[in-house]
């Protein structure tokens, strides 16, 4: 049964995905992400789709993860296991011969704020912010993102916002590269339509070359970091810092971490 939660519409050339997850500021759960990656599946056999907008209702774009989700339901695979679906899930992004594009207002944080570096144009509203918050939730960035964010930004500016939380507002985002565009809140939605219907427009094996072309750039460092947070996600769930940390924050203590 379709997740009303995230909405997949096809008008003529044009495909347009919605976070409608309104009461949770459109953050993520496993039925959400199963649902994302049918739409990706859907989109990648699409040959007459020749542009993509993935947009949010609301006031956020997406909050990042429905913490309130996590543990509720005993799924039949590990860690390890679900974070290897979410990565093949997410990288079908690469498999869609049409471009995204990804107007953002409010909030893009974590992992969603990683899905939304993997493809091809993000432009923002005035109001828009960005943030990783892994790091002090006691893991790490693991959707592929922080790959993009590095070939974006460098290692100074992906050290701050990875290590200390740090968020960046829109006119911080558009001087590092992360946007290309700033436009009014209520303009949003129009100027992602139109930027859609200009590349919808243009000869479709041009675009799909010139995507191509643009992609081979960077691909391979984003797999190379997403193989990377495979490994490394999953020894600190299992870590003693990681298990220490879940038992400070229950027990309402300084935590004592060992580096192991």
């Amino acid at each position: 049964m379709p997740d009303p939660r995230l909405q997949l519409e096809i008008d003529g050339a044009i495909a347009t995905i919605t976070n409608a997850n309104v009461e949770k500021r459109n953050a993520f759960d496993d039925d959400m992400d199963l649902a994302l990656f049918e739409a990706l599946a859907e989109l990648k056999d699409r040959t007459d789709i020749r542009a993509v907008i993935w947009r949010g209702e609301g006031k956020a774009w997406s909050s990042g993860r429905d913490v309130g989700s996590i543990g509720q339901k005993d799924l039949p695979m590990s860690h390890h296991d679900l974070m290897a679906r979410g990565h093949r899930g997410i990288l079908r992004i690469f498999e869609i011969e049409a471009p995204i594009i990804v107007p953002i207002q409010g909030w893009a944080i974590g992992g969603s704020f990683q899905r939304a570096l993997l493809c091809d144009i993000r432009i923002a509203a005035e109001d828009a912010k960005f943030m990783l918050p892994e790091v002090g939730h006691g893991v790490i960035p693991d959707t592929g993102g922080v790959g993009r964010l590095y070939q974006m930004c460098g290692h100074g500016i992906v050290s701050d916002m990875v290590l200390t939380g740090r968020s960046l507002n829109a006119e911080e985002a558009l001087r590092y590269g992360i946007v290309s565009r700033i436009v009014a809140n209520d303009e949003l939605d129009a100027v992602a339509r139109e930027m859609a219907e200009k590349i919808a427009a243009s000869p479709a094996v041009t675009v799909k070359m010139a995507r191509r072309v643009i992609r081979h750039l960077s691909e391979q460092d984003v797999r190379t970091s997403m193989a990377d947070e495979l490994i490394y996600q999953t020894f600190i769930n299992k870590s003693d810092d990681f298990a220490e940390f879940r038992a400070a924050r229950a027990e309402d203590r300084p935590p004592h971490y060992t580096g192991s």
